[in-house]
């Protein structure tokens, strides 16, 4: 066997360990726990609080005092109050798809760059999108909530196959 097959038959290896690991052990990668952490780091909605959305009707930073790690994320809050209500209701408040742009997931696309400023709420649940303008037409045009929960299942499949590929390159160095 050549070095070449012998490196090759090492990545398949490892590619199939981590797909395994992925999709069977509900690792940070599966689809029930991807939530957008942007391009660097693992805190959510950039900082800001979730909780604020429901309880201020505003869109404000958390502080690392008060953060609590869930689904694979930081998610960083206002106050004590705040992270122990998500804490105790995380689905009530953490933002819809994971965090990722409610507008780009309409589409069936992915946008990872997102505002935390430019958000909705829509029958009680966070919506976060990449600018003001998005958020604006994710909310006066219902279709979109309709269109986005059509295409987050395949946007979750995409999203785990990107951290596949990531985790698969990383261990094949």
């Amino acid at each position: 066997m050549t070095n070449y097959q012998g490196k090759c038959g090492m990545r398949i290896a490892l590619a199939l360990g981590a797909a395994t690991i992925l999709f069977s052990s509900g690792g940070v990668a599966s689809a029930e726990n991807l939530v957008n952490t942007g391009y660097f780091g693992d805190v959510a909605i950039k900082g800001y609080d979730p909780v604020a959305y429901f309880t201020e009707n505003k869109a404000v930073e958390g502080s690392p005092q008060y953060s609590h790690r869930w689904l694979g994320a930081t998610w960083h809050f206002a106050s004590a109050e705040h992270r122990d209500l998500f804490m105790r209701e995380p689905s009530k408040y953490a933002p819809q798809y994971g965090g990722y742009c409610a507008d780009g997931v309409s589409f069936g696309t992915v946008t990872t760059n997102i505002d935390p400023k430019a958000w909705r709420i829509i029958d009680g649940k966070l919506y976060i999108s990449y600018d003001p303008g998005a958020a604006d037409g994710f909310e006066k045009n219902p279709s979109k909530v309709v269109d986005s929960q059509k295409h987050w299942s395949e946007v979750q499949q995409t999203l785990v196959s990107e951290k596949l590929q990531t985790n698969w390159q990383a261990s094949a160095e």
